[in-house]
């Protein structure tokens, strides 16, 4: 998952979403897109449209093998006003490997271009496929077999999409959190402390609830260096 802060002049790309100001309301059907005015040159709004339509025709044949998908990484963490450049969309979804290398094969006959990455014993996530063409990169991450729960809390709880009737359904603010915590490692806990400092209407309480029914540690502590 290849993200980064930009710096001045970097161009943009499918990281550079909106959402409307409060993202824990509770209306139906509300969406994060990417930011269509003119704010930005045409020419990178049509980048970002060629990587979610990618993403949105993944997301599609992942479906086809009965596997659901939720947005994570960068484009997420700007649903939450936390916008970082990135050159990819990353999809969080529970598929073992023989679904995954099924997965594989049905997206190179549709043309991609695709590695499959499998885990070993030791491994945190369940598998990581990157598939990538003209648009870029979308990259599937698997966590079967390592942390399911949070995928399909995920999945059930998301009332958000990436754009007006999009498949892609973002990652609810919990789980977000408790994704980064099962990560670990110095970035992902100061993705933390950013996402709840710049979201101070959100429920800790469902975030904690959240956090304690996977078992994650640490949250206490970067709630409190955040300020919030």
């Amino acid at each position: 998952m290849r993200d980064a802060v930009p710096s001045a002049g970097t161009r943009t790309s499918a990281a550079d979403v909106y959402r409307r100001t409060n993202p824990f309301g509770s209306d139906d059907g509300q969406s994060v897109c990417v930011d269509p005015t003119g704010r930005r040159r045409e020419a990178l709004v049509n980048d970002a449209d060629a990587i979610l339509h990618a993403a949105e025709d993944v997301v599609t044949l992942l479906r086809q093998h009965r596997v659901d998908a939720v947005v994570i990484g960068a484009v997420a963490l700007a649903a939450f006003h936390y916008v970082r450049y990135t050159e990819d969309v990353d999809l969080g979804v529970n598929a073992d490997l023989p679904t995954l290398r099924a997965v594989a094969e049905s997206l190179r006959r549709a043309g991609y271009t695709v590695e499959l990455r499998e885990p070993d014993a030791t491994d945190p996530l369940g598998g990581v496929m990157d598939v990538s063409g003209p648009f870029g990169l979308v990259q599937v991450v698997s966590f079967a077999g390592r942390f399911p729960a949070v995928v399909d809390d995920a999945v059930r709880l998301s009332n958000a999409v990436v754009r007006a009737g999009s498949p892609l359904r973002l990652v609810p603010f919990p789980q977000l959190i408790a994704l980064k915590l099962y990560a670990g490692g110095h970035k992902s806990k100061a993705d933390v402390v950013e996402l709840l400092a710049r979201n101070p209407d959100c429920d800790l309480d469902e975030v904690r609830r959240t956090c304690a029914r996977y078992d994650l540690a640490g949250l206490d502590e970067l709630i409190e260096e955040s300020g919030i």
